[in-house]
């Protein structure tokens, strides 16, 4: 059975489209030739003008190839002599990083009903907008430094900087997908008279829970990746014991521990990769 692409010059029932129709169609769907002309020399301008500034050199990467083919020949063979800490570690990191989503995504829904423009007030949009702004541009590292210092050592501090770093990022995008969602709906509720809480509850978040649900499998894969990093600065997980390797030139246990990351992540990936097709 073969099938054939519409003719946008047609309607849907076949019929030739009133030239005023096809216009505004041509319009709309058109390329801007006359701005992409216009934007590609500023494009050009700024990427030359970043490369330059971040000193970007070929030549550099080419010459540094031999000293990257070292470093990665030193891998191997991967020793797994400790391997019962490493899987002890990277429990420890999962555990960090299960905990850190869910309150995360619960703090950050909360925060995404103040940062949508469709059901926060101007005079709580605005303020929600700006503290997530000013919390996305803090590093993690940071807050895993902040909280290390109040609690102390260990997976506490880094599930807190977890928590703290994703108000910021997935906030944002849970607000985001709220403002995204159908107004009709929402339009026929106002009309037969539904509070602002029945919108919310029975026009926005249905609407958006699939996107809800998606970012929050997003933002799991990415505490999981985070997890390994803030142990760099004690905050628990593996990457203490990713440190100490690198400081000690210890190379096949190294290898092993970013094996066996490669591993889990890949795993959480194919996971929230199979549940984001089951829901969209």
């Amino acid at each position: 059975m073969t099938t054939t692409a519409p003719d946008p010059t047609r309607a849907t029932n076949g019929k030739p489209l009133d030239p005023a129709e096809r216009l505004r169609l041509e319009r709309a769907f058109s390329v801007p030739r006359a701005r992409f002309l216009l934007g590609l020399p500023v494009v050009v301008v700024v990427l030359g003008w970043s490369f330059l500034g971040a000193e970007f050199n070929f030549t550099k990467l080419g010459e540094g190839t031999v000293n990257m083919g070292e470093f990665l020949s030193r891998l191997f063979p991967p020793d797994f002599s400790k391997f019962g800490t490493i899987v002890t570690l990277l429990i420890e990191t999962l555990q960090m990083a299960i905990v850190g989503t869910v309150l995360g995504a619960v703090l950050s829904l909360l925060v995404a009903f103040a940062a949508a423009s469709n059901i926060a007030p101007q005079w709580l949009y605005y303020p929600a907008r700006w503290i997530m702004n000013v919390i996305r541009s803090v590093p993690d590292l940071v807050f895993a430094l902040m909280f290390v210092s109040a609690v102390g050592l260990g997976p506490f501090a880094g599930i807190l900087a977890m928590t703290l770093g994703s108000l910021g990022s997935i906030g944002k995008i849970f607000a985001e997908a709220m403002e995204s969602v159908d107004r009709g709906p929402i339009v026929a509720m106002e009309a037969v008279g539904a509070s602002k809480r029945q919108v919310i509850q029975y026009g926005i978040v249905p609407q958006a829970a699939p996107l809800l649900v998606s970012y929050t499998l997003l933002l799991f894969e990415g505490n999981v990746r985070g997890a390994t990093i803030l142990g760099l600065v004690g905050a628990g997980g593996i990457g203490l014991e990713l440190t100490t390797a690198m400081r000690m030139y210890d190379y096949g246990h190294l290898s092993a521990i970013i094996i066996c990351i490669i591993v889990l992540v890949t795993v959480i990936d194919q996971g929230s990769a199979l549940i984001r097709r089951r829901i969209t």
